[in-house]
């Protein structure tokens, strides 16, 4: 045998020693105490259920969608458009006031989970245009004090409304004390 081969085989031999010894001797509990473990584990690992949360309830209903779900400490808000209660347009052709609708409408939703601009973490901007976009995109700076969230700014084709022109979806971490 070279000496190659004698050094894995002592190798071998010394893992499978290593092995022998920590199944012996590595776990004190017995099956019973290892099950019970596990499902404590499992209890307290339990998704949080969802908390659902409608902006404007016959609307949501009618169109089968809701507007902010809450799970743990995060809150996801659902695309916001220029929209009065009722669902009618607001702010027709006027760029800079759809936005401002639909940042008074995520505020909304914000206020009711305890948070402001300041916890958004996400931020997703949809708009059929772009260059209406980058103009106006300095009114964010009144809306985002402190910091920007992250996000993207997509161009698309349309909306769920053909006169508009801007979406606003955004995700928040709800303070702790809540």
């Amino acid at each position: 045998m070279n000496k190659h081969s004698c050094y894995s085989s002592n190798l071998f031999k010394v893992a499978i020693i290593a092995l022998l010894l920590f199944t012996t001797f590595g776990c004190n509990k017995t099956p019973e105490e290892t099950q019970k473990a596990v499902e404590s584990k499992s209890e307290v690992a339990k998704p949080d259920k969802p908390e659902y949360f409608l902006l404007r309830p016959d609307l949501e209903k009618m169109y089968g969608y809701t507007q902010a779900v809450r799970v743990g400490n995060i809150v996801k808000i659902g695309g916001v458009i220029s929209i009065d209660d009722k669902g009618n347009p607001t702010g027709k052709d006027d760029f800079m006031q759809q936005m401002k609708n639909c940042y008074a409408s995520l505020e909304k939703v914000l206020n009711h989970y305890g948070c402001t601009f300041d916890d958004v973490i996400v931020e997703n901007l949809y708009t059929t245009s772009m260059s209406e976009l980058q103009k106006n995109a300095s009114y964010r700076q009144e809306i985002y004090k402190n910091h920007f969230p992250t996000g993207s700014w997509i161009g698309i084709k349309e909306l769920g409304l053909p006169e508009m022109m801007i979406e606003i979806e955004i995700e928040a971490l709800i303070p702790k004390e809540q």
